[in-house]
């Protein structure tokens, strides 16, 4: 193995881990052995992450956790957003998949899971631990996402917008169902091994079906890993279980640097559909098909039940993903907020349009109307269609129901872009556009703190990730502050000892 002393600066902080901290001091770490092991070779005994994903952006989450020869790796995410971004997916990993021994998932959103079809596909063999609902939703998003890629990829061919030739998917529906065959769901709470000698625990994180914060026990050291963390104040969702003791902290930062207003989501929602209805406007609303798909749909049920909007206002929810997923609820009562009479309401609050036709059809329907649709940043799937139809209105409006992430159609949206780039046309964005500011799944950065204030014990070092740059800096910043512990915001591909 080269040392160190032999390498640029640079590239022997990317191989050890050793980064300048804001105070001068440097972080203590160690070199990882190169990979593969040789028979012989003396093992380092220090457990070390690598940071291949969720490094100073909000997606592509994926964390490897090495020791002794063995890798695990904490979720398995697409990134999305940036061209830049997106390009990784088809980048290879630094790691040959057949020399990781297993995988576990916080959650089913894509930018958690959305690479493991993928993966499956270049060899991975391991088995893949999540929680039941995460099993679940797992089995309706990923085989979607391959069809979705398939669907997109034959559409750029057929209207040769694409700059390949032929433009193909990252993975395909097939792909996506063999993958699911390496899911093994254990419960909540209940002690687990996913590698010989590593003990595992999922605690609920409040933020969808199934969502976990991982605590993973290896080599001594006690990992704790939030995943996406709720809100304590979340209209459908649980408040996330009290985070367990632990070494050394991973932690999401999504609103990192801000604090969600107080404002209710029944009180900003109802002006809104009631400005566009009164107009004759449609609402165009993309939402993500797990959790904020719900939420609106339970919001837009209890304004009606109170007469806040007119009960003949039509609402699709256009997404067999999310219209699937609404169904999951009522199987996993107890993880979420509803009773099971209010998760019926959910299924009967909106037309669920499940095949194409269905949803070609809305465009036909005259008068004031609420079309939810995914995705829920408009990287793809239906709602693009109903975008490139309705944004051009002026008497129209498209609701932003959440985090968009920069460089993603929705997040041009929210900075007030006069044209969209949808299916290889420039789109005339003349429609009004929202971005609700109180239907955000994620925790803020008061919540954040709160989470890790409660640890009952502090831990030697957090690791801030899964947020755009400006908003882990800033939390990690209020940690070294206003907790007293040690925190830094790792480098993409970079790793530590820890």
């Amino acid at each position: 193995m080269q040392s160190l002393g032999k390498i640029d600066r640079p590239t022997a902080c990317r191989l050890s881990g050793v980064h300048d901290l804001p105070s001068g001091k440097t972080a203590q770490t160690v070199p990882f052995a190169r990979r593969p092991m040789r028979p012989g070779k003396i093992i380092d005994m220090h457990v070390h992450i690598r940071f291949l994903g969720g490094a100073g952006t909000v997606t592509g989450s994926k964390y490897l956790v090495e020791h002794a020869g063995q890798r695990l790796l904490v979720d398995c995410g697409l990134f999305q957003g940036y061209k830049q971004l997106r390009l990784r997916n088809r980048d290879p990993l630094p790691i040959a998949p057949e020399q990781i021994g297993a995988l576990v998932l916080t959650h089913a959103h894509l930018d958690h899971s959305g690479y493991l079809p993928l993966l499956a596909k270049e060899g991975f063999q391991g088995k893949v631990w999540v929680t039941p609902a995460t099993r679940d939703l797992a089995r309706i998003l990923l085989p979607d996402s391959g069809h979705i890629q398939e669907e997109d990829a034959a559409f750029a061919n057929r209207h040769g917008f694409s700059k390949h030739a032929p433009a193909l998917p990252l993975y395909t529906e097939d792909d996506a169902l063999r993958s699911l065959k390496l899911l093994h769901s254990v419960p909540m709470h209940q002690l687990f091994e996913p590698l010989a000698g590593w003990q595992a625990r999922f605690y609920s994180a409040g933020h969808i079906l199934g969502a976990a914060s991982l605590l993973l026990s290896v080599g001594g050291q006690r990992l704790l890993f939030s995943g996406d963390l709720g809100r304590s104040d979340d209209i459908l969702m649980n408040p996330p279980d009290p985070a367990p003791d632990a070494d050394v902290v991973v932690c999401e930062s999504t609103y990192g640097d801000r604090d969600h207003p107080e404002e209710n989501l029944l009180t900003e929602l109802a002006p809104v559909l009631q400005r566009v209805a009164a107009r004759g406007g449609t609402a165009v609303v993309p939402v993500f098909a797990v959790g904020r798909a719900q939420e609106l749909l339970h919001a837009i049920a209890q304004l009606k039940a109170t007469g806040a909007l007119a009960r003949g206002l039509p609402v699709y929810l256009d997404s067999p993903m999310a219209i699937h997923s609404t169904g999951l609820f009522a199987r996993h009562l107890g993880e979420h907020r509803l009773n099971a009479a209010q998760c019926h309401a959910l299924e009967q609050v909106a037309t669920m349009t499940r095949s194409a036709d269905e949803s070609k059809a809305i465009a036909r329907q005259h008068g004031p109307k609420v079309i939810l649709s995914a995705s829920g940043m408009a990287t793809g799937g239906r709602v693009l269609h109903h975008l490139a139809q309705h944004l051009g209105d002026h008497r129209n409006l498209v609701l932003l129901t959440g985090y968009q992430a920069p460089g993603t159609r929705g997040a041009s949206l929210a900075g007030a872009a006069t044209q969209l780039r949808i299916h290889g046309k420039d789109i005339s964005a003349r429609a009004e556009v929202v971005q609700l500011s109180s239907a955000s799944a994620h925790a803020d950065a008061g919540q954040l703190l709160a989470w890790l204030r409660a640890l009952p014990n502090a831990p030697r070092r957090v690791f801030v990730t899964h947020g755009d740059p400006a908003a882990s800096d800033r939390l990690r910043f209020r940690i070294e502050n206003e907790l007293h512990w040690p925190a830094l915001v790792p480098e993409h591909g970079s790793t530590w000892a820890v």
